[in-house]
């Protein structure tokens, strides 16, 4: 079958060198240089590295291709108002870690020490980010009916795992003589107001959500109409992504204060779907669609940067 450009350009590998400079670039314009941005810079540059170990180490794509690492630097730059924030970029470092060890546990009923480690990420994240433990419960069914390594073994390790930070975290406050804060921490978890407000919520926000919301679904769509043509075990992990992205989703939607770290959770889950999708079709519609999001994704991010004055 004909290779068109979308074809050429998710199996060059010149891709990943170009989208990660055209990531370096829009950091540059947030202000990484002027605001000394590095501790973001770092931890952009460590997700995306995992990124590309996670498609590497699990083939999630047919082919050759770093399709993957490429889309989740492209939207990380059409996101690039969330860029300054050095909790979001822990949030995405340890999502991102979490992915590698939880899929290294597949059909591993012993993996006892990778699930440790895979919710010991997501009690660092649950440190800046404490409603993350919303998560826990999906990925503990994810974690029996997809990656197949569900015993009692493996809960405990999660429980154990989760705990590990906040004896470091706990053993700090004590020092300070702040446990009040410590304990209001937790109680954050049970706070559900406001629902659906979305009075904090800008334009730029609206835009580039429904940007990645549309690259989910069409991502997603593709998938679950293609998947009998992929492996057993990447159709059981593309299904990890699918339902944490469509959790993040309602998320966003119904609690759109969290919104900051929750997209930063939906990108990570949106960037291996819609890579699927772009690396392994190849009819003039899609190629014709892929150059829309191309140009879609400049536009958004040129948006996102010139309208917040980060450049102007």
């Amino acid at each position: 079958m004909k290779k068109r450009l979308q074809n050429k350009i998710a199996e060059s590998r010149f891709s990943l060198p170009i989208t990660a400079l055209f990531a370096v670039l829009v950091c540059f314009a947030c202000g990484l240089w002027q605001d000394r941005l590095w501790i973001q810079f770092v931890g952009l540059a460590i997700s995306a590295l995992l990124m590309v170990q996670l498609n590497n180490s699990n083939a999630l794509l047919r082919i050759y291709s770093r399709m993957v690492s490429c889309a989740f630097l492209v939207l990380c730059s059409v996101a690039c108002f969330l860029f300054p924030s050095i909790s979001g970029a822990v949030v995405m470092v340890c999502m991102t870690a979490c992915y590698v060890t939880f899929f290294h546990a597949y059909q591993d009923k012993h993996a006892s020490g990778r699930i440790f480690y895979t919710f010991i990420f997501i009690g660092i994240a649950s440190i800046p980010f404490i409603q993350i433990v919303f998560f826990i419960p999906i990925l503990w069914i994810l974690l029996a009916t997809n990656i197949m390594a569900f015993s009692w073994k493996s809960f405990f390790a999660s429980i154990f795992g989760l705990i590990v930070p906040y004896w470091f975290a706990g053993g700090y406050y004590f020092l300070q003589e702040d446990i009040d804060t410590f304990v209001n921490h937790f109680t954050d978890i049970t706070v559900f107001q406001p629902l659906f407000d979305y009075s904090q919520i800008n334009e730029h926000q609206i835009v580039t959500f429904i940007f990645i919301a549309i690259l989910a679904l069409v991502g997603i769509v593709h998938f679950l109409r293609n998947s009998y043509k992929d492996k057993i075990k990447t159709r059981m992990l593309f299904e990890v992504f699918i339902v944490m992205d469509i959790c993040s989703f309602v998320f966003i939607i119904l609690q759109p204060q969290h919104y900051d770290f929750l997209m930063r959770i939906m990108i990570i889950n949106t960037a291996p779907l819609i890579a699927h999708f772009v690396a392994l079709t190849r009819t003039w519609f899609t190629n014709a669609f892929f150059g829309l999001i191309c140009l879609a994704a400049i536009a958004i991010t040129a948006y996102n940067l010139w309208i917040s004055s980060l450049i102007f």
